[in-house]
């Protein structure tokens, strides 16, 4: 891969030659980060994408995401995956009906699909739990993996599903996949940034795959501290008087406010 920013053809030439990198952002900073610290793949929702994070993305290869249950028709997708590659994003991601990532493929669109865990539709695999434990299940990801072959999708997130089960799918498919919680038989890893960063404690619940980098979560802990220490502060100076002081007002000579309350006397 060369120092500018990958495209769908060099993640299909790395299948199966080294682990790509990839996380999950919806702050500019982060994924300015990220694109310095050498992160192969940035995925960014939506609602977040836009110039500024492009410009923070840097050559960090860039996964839109559509947002599922906002988009209803085939058509609301389609609009929707355009505006976002013409942002800039190099490929969206869709958990989407086979029938819509059909048809975004069609248009040329590059598309990643998601198998295994799809919260979005968790019911059906018992809720925020693996998936291909038994054989049934893990049939059932395979086939899932194959549908998104046939529709076009070039990717898939491969969430929560045995290492050994995720391996020997990734040996039999020309998706790169990218895991979450299936280990190193796949493309790519893929983590959020809020639990590398270490800042998803008190939010949410802590996959059980996910590694803390940093503990962030303590700095905006102390952060919050600052900010209410100074909002005391700015509101114990405003009841005393102590704000503002000379320094923080405009000045004006006396001769111009003496000017001025004269004319204000005319018109009283």
């Amino acid at each position: 891969m060369s120092a500018s920013r990958p495209t769908v053809a060099d993640l299909r030439a790395l299948k199966g030659t080294r682990q790509l990198s990839m996380v999950y952002t919806e702050f500019p900073e982060e994924a300015r980060a990220a694109a310095e610290a050498g992160i192969d793949i940035l995925s960014i929702p939506t609602p977040f994408w836009n110039p500024a994070m492009r410009e923070a993305a840097g050559n960090c290869f860039v996964q839109a995401g559509l947002l599922y249950g906002y988009l209803a028709t085939t058509d609301d997708y389609l609009r929707a995956a355009h505006d976002a590659m013409q942002l800039g994003a190099d490929c969206v991601y869709c958990a989407g009906s086979t029938q819509v990532i059909e048809r975004l493929a069609a248009e040329g669109i590059p598309v990643v699909g998601h198998v295994g865990l799809i919260p979005s539709r968790r019911t059906w695999t018992g809720g925020f739990k693996a998936v291909g434990k038994t054989l049934e299940t893990a049939q059932l990801v395979y086939r899932q993996v194959k549908e998104l072959e046939g529709a076009g999708a070039f990717a898939a997130e491969i969430e929560v599903v045995p290492e050994a089960i995720a391996t020997e799918i990734a040996k039999r498919t020309s998706l790169v996949l990218m895991s979450m919680g299936a280990g190193r038989g796949c493309d790519a890893q893929y983590l959020f940034s809020c639990d590398v960063l270490g800042y998803s404690g008190g939010v949410g619940h802590v996959p059980r795959h996910a590694k803390q980098y940093r503990d962030f979560g303590a700095e905006y802990e102390r952060l919050h501290r600052e900010r209410v220490g100074a909002y005391s502060e700015f509101v114990a100076d405003v009841t005393s008087g102590a704000y503002p002081q000379d320094e923080h007002l405009v000045p004006v000579s006396d001769d111009v406010h003496e000017q001025f309350v004269a004319f204000l006397g005319e018109l009283d």
